[in-house]
């Protein structure tokens, strides 16, 4: 990897990308993705990723919200052509594209031509420009979406991702020798940086996955001897549900992370009883603070490891707190969390920024929670209407800002109901403009084209009016009892 990140700044510095520019990375797991991440900010830029199910329209607003110099892509994923889903969208600043894997396209260059260019840059001018780098410089930009609609840029450093990650590390006892099987997604933090990178902090060996499916994943284990195996909660009550999960060797398995997801007790018990993991645990974060926050501890049962997110991370603050910042113990209220690991901010959104993080420091999650008197932290709800599907967080208002540009529809509101598969999935309420008609099924399709997989509506229902109150804001409660009501009929 050391290599391979000095020829990719070279080429990044021949291709003048300075200190302080963005490069996006737009790709599923894979070597060239950790190359391309590391190249960059060892020449001095900070990193985009991409979600892989995105589409052109959500692609091309980040990259144009944080000023993307270079993108670096592939093309044949899930039989996507990322390049042709933005040529219809105005990009400024981006001046480079590479494409390390498929038809590279015009306008585009190849990974190898692109390495080319760094031969003309000297191994000292390399040094010099990661020498420059320092703990306070931004290391990435992680977009997470919010109560406006579109997506907001994370401000997060160098400094931060490595002192979280190493206390994050080492209570998950990762050490030198490790073979660390990624399933999470590079462009999430869960697999970007409490995985690879700390692969890379500890010695530990990268197994990247492009796609999870339960059967490849243990015969992976069984290949490549496997050590830690981070996931959702789906992930192993798949692996639980092969019937012949016993003609495999797993033994090899030691250490397991879960979490995203309700985490059933007797899902726990059967990974302590039937696997032969050594330490599970469960955590809770969110990328304004570094995904960091909670974890359990070595050594909890099982009941503590699903129930509860655990105790703060070494030197960070977490508490429940009243709407008017009192700590609360056995009552719940929102968690809130003060230290190292609070973003810098949102990208170019001072109002944004100042409305999460208060003037005393504490980044107000919009998460409620309970804590217990062992100081376990307990998530029970949402203040935000954000929802989980399969793992992902999906937004209603930035689901609802791509409903509004189908031309038939006038006005949307979405809600997340249970799923048995995923955990939740979108449902839509939707207004039609004056004499227009639209269907379930033709609304659904259009949204398969148009947004991530996991934020298209599986449920439409077409209303005349939603449910408000006095200042007009949609009333979710009202939806979620309509919706309640619709699928105890259905």
């Amino acid at each position: 990897v050391y290599q391979g990140m000095r020829a990719a700044a070279a080429a990044y510095i021949a291709t003048g990308i300075d200190r302080g520019d963005a490069v996006a990375i737009w790709a599923p797991n894979c070597w060239q993705w950790i190359v391309a991440a590391t190249g960059a900010q060892a020449a001095g830029a900070h990193i985009v990723p991409l979600n892989t199910r995105f589409k052109g329209r959500e692609a091309a607003y980040i990259l144009q919200k944080s000023g993307v110099r270079a993108l670096v892509t592939l093309n044949g994923f899930l039989d996507a052509d990322y390049v042709a889903m933005l040529a219809d969208f105005d990009l400024p600043k981006l001046d480079t594209i590479v494409v390390f894997e498929g038809d590279v396209g015009d306008g585009a260059i190849g990974w190898d031509d692109f390495l080319a260019r760094g031969t003309a840059v000297s191994a000292d001018a390399v040094s010099e420009r990661i020498g420059e780098g320092k703990a306070t410089d931004l290391s990435d930009v992680m977009f997470t979406s919010g109560t406006t609609g579109n997506p907001k840029g994370v401000m997060l450093e160098h400094g931060q991702a490595l002192r979280a990650y190493y206390d994050w590390s080492s209570i998950l006892t990762i050490r030198e020798g490790d073979r660390y099987l990624i399933v999470n997604p590079f462009h999430h933090s869960f697999g970007y940086k409490a995985g690879w990178m700390v692969c890379l902090m500890h010695g530990a060996t990268i197994v990247p996955v492009r796609m999870f499916d339960a059967r490849s994943a243990v015969e992976m284990v069984q290949k490549e001897r496997i050590t830690v195996l981070p996931g959702p909660p789906t992930l192993f009550q798949s692996i639980l549900s092969l019937t012949d999960l016993a003609e495999y060797d797993v033994s090899s398995l030691r250490v397991a992370l879960t979490g995203a997801a309700a985490v059933p007790v007797e899902l726990v018990r059967r990974m302590f009883d039937e696997l032969p993991f050594e330490v599970i645990l469960t955590g809770y974060g969110l990328t304004e603070a570094t995904a960091t926050g909670t974890v359990t501890r070595p050594g909890d049962d099982a009941e503590t490891i699903a129930t509860t997110a655990g105790r703060p991370f070494p030197d960070l603050e977490v508490r429940v707190v009243d709407a008017d910042g009192t700590p609360l113990v056995g009552e719940p209220g929102e968690v809130v969390i003060r230290g190292y690991s609070v973003m810098r901010g949102y990208l170019d959104d001072p109002e944004a920024t100042a409305a999460a993080i208060d003037g005393d420091g504490w980044l107000h999650t919009g998460d409620v929670g309970v804590v217990d008197e062992q100081g376990n932290v307990r998530i029970t709800d949402r203040i935000k209407d954000m929802f989980i599907a399969g793992g992902f967080n999906a937004y209603p208002a930035e689901i609802e800002n791509t409903l509004c540009f189908h031309p038939a529809i006038a006005q949307a509101a979405v809600i997340g109901v249970p799923d048995e598969r995923l955990g939740e999935v979108a449902m839509a309420f939707v207004i039609l403009r004056p004499g227009a008609e639209l269907t379930e099924d033709e609304l659904i399709a259009w949204s398969r084209k148009e947004m991530a997989n996991f934020k298209v509506p599986r449920y439409v229902r077409v209303v005349d009016a939603l449910p408000l109150n006095a200042t007009g804001k949609v009333l979710k409660y009202e939806l979620r009892e309509l919706a309640a009501k619709d699928r105890a009929g259905a």
